[in-house]
């Protein structure tokens, strides 16, 4: 097959065979094991701290555990993982290069922001699809202590949070994808552009989000030739609903209505009622977690047949913050299909 018979569109690859992911983990919090998707996950931590003497080791701690358990789960040995494609959200991506240097995986360390594990999958499956791999590890992680540390304020300042503000998830989800085995392929990636409108509010990322995930969307629906209901569902990464109900408009603007089939990580794994979660969960951990644990087994139960999985990113950091500059969106597509 020609090079340009992958290429679809303006920015969308398909994959006649399609790298299958083989092996999957999610590791979590207590806060996100007590929430609705709790029987869903692989382990939940029960000690924020993870046994470690700071919030970022914990965060180190949780990556390692989940990458040991994805590859447990694929049949195969760290030996036989020729690349990682791994992120979080700390500052020089601290969480991986401590979290993953015992795998000794060779690593590409990636940002981008809570559209993490869209990326690492997108490029994973490249990757493979194009024969330079045989088996690859795409994983993502956030912790709620060591993120608002380095965002916002130290858990000791105890200050107030606006309502469309969301809650970082403690989380880790890891991928194996390989050329053989496993139940859901990935048949075409849709990449994501930054997206800037402007907004300054680091308290409301989902409406920062938004127009990028909606752009990505109406990108995948055209280089695919695709409507709506040609998706089980639409899973975004962590709108939350303040974020969702502006998707939703920007769909219907576009001329599509997905509001009976979209469906957001960051609104499903906590109880917005019980939790007191405000707008719903975030960080790299949200989508990679629910993806691990709640969406796939979907797809290999064939309760789906067809998922549009779109993790969502919010390109701020604490300088850019400061210097009062907006807060730009990106969102990574991904089609999941069942084998």
């Amino acid at each position: 097959m020609q090079d340009k018979e992958f290429q679809v569109g303006r920015a969308s690859i398909q994959f006649p065979e399609g790298p299958r992911i083989i092996g999957r983990a999610s590791v979590v919090g207590k806060k996100e094991g007590e929430g609705p998707l709790g029987d869903c996950f692989d382990v939940i931590e029960p000690d924020p701290m993870v046994g470690c003497e700071n919030w970022e080791d914990a965060e180190s701690a949780l990556q390692k555990e989940t990458a040991d358990l994805a590859i447990e789960h694929a049949g195969l040995v760290r030996s036989e993982v020729r690349y990682l494609f791994s992120g979080d959200l700390l500052g020089q991506l601290i969480a991986t290069s401590f979290g993953t240097v015992d795998l000794e995986i060779p690593v590409f360390g990636l940002y981008g922001a809570c559209s993490t594990a869209g990326e690492a999958l997108c490029l994973g499956a490249m990757i493979v699809e194009a024969g330079y791999a045989d088996y690859i590890m795409a994983m993502a992680s956030s912790h709620f202590a060591s993120a608002e540390k380095q965002f916002r304020f130290p858990l000791e300042y105890g200050n107030q949070r606006p309502l469309s503000a969301s809650w970082t998830v403690t989380g880790c989800g890891a991928f194996l994808l390989g050329r053989q085995g496993g139940h859901v392929r990935i048949s075409g990636i849709t990449p994501g552009k930054i997206v800037d409108m402007g907004l300054k509010d680091s308290m409301n990322m989902g409406a920062c989000m938004a127009p990028a995930a909606c752009d990505t969307i109406c990108r995948n629906f055209e280089d695919f030739d695709r409507r709506p209901e040609d998706y089980d569902k639409i899973i975004t990464g962590d709108l939350g609903v303040v974020g969702q109900k502006i998707l939703l408009d920007f769909m219907k603007s576009n001329g599509y209505d997905i509001s009976d089939r979209h469906m957001d990580c960051g609104i499903e794994i906590f109880d917005r009622d019980s939790q007191d979660t405000h707008a719903g969960g975030s960080g790299c951990g949200c989508s990679a977690a629910v993806l691990a644990g709640y969406i796939l087994p979907k797809l290999e139960s064939r309760e789906w047949r067809r998922v549009l999985f779109i993790p969502t990113g919010a390109l701020l950091s604490s300088t850019s913050f400061n210097e009062g500059k907006s807060v730009p969106g990106i969102a990574h597509g991904v089609v999941l299909e069942r084998c």
